[in-house]
């Protein structure tokens, strides 16, 4: 399980980093902050992954 949630995390990472620049190059700056938000939480979610990780070894 751990695994697909990671890969899931990197998949809303990559898409919130598509999103971002897809608003900066469209001038959109609510889709660029959606983009942005997307990658903050995707990032908060690897972190409890890891913190899950060093309590399983």
């Amino acid at each position: 399980m751990a695994f697909e949630d990671k890969v899931d995390n990197k998949a809303e990472e990559v898409g919130g980093k598509v999103k971002e620049g897809v608003g900066k190059a469209t001038d959109d700056e609510r889709l660029e902050g959606e983009g942005k938000a997307d990658q903050s939480s995707s990032k908060l979610k690897q972190a409890g992954e890891n913190i899950k990780d060093v309590f399983k070894s």
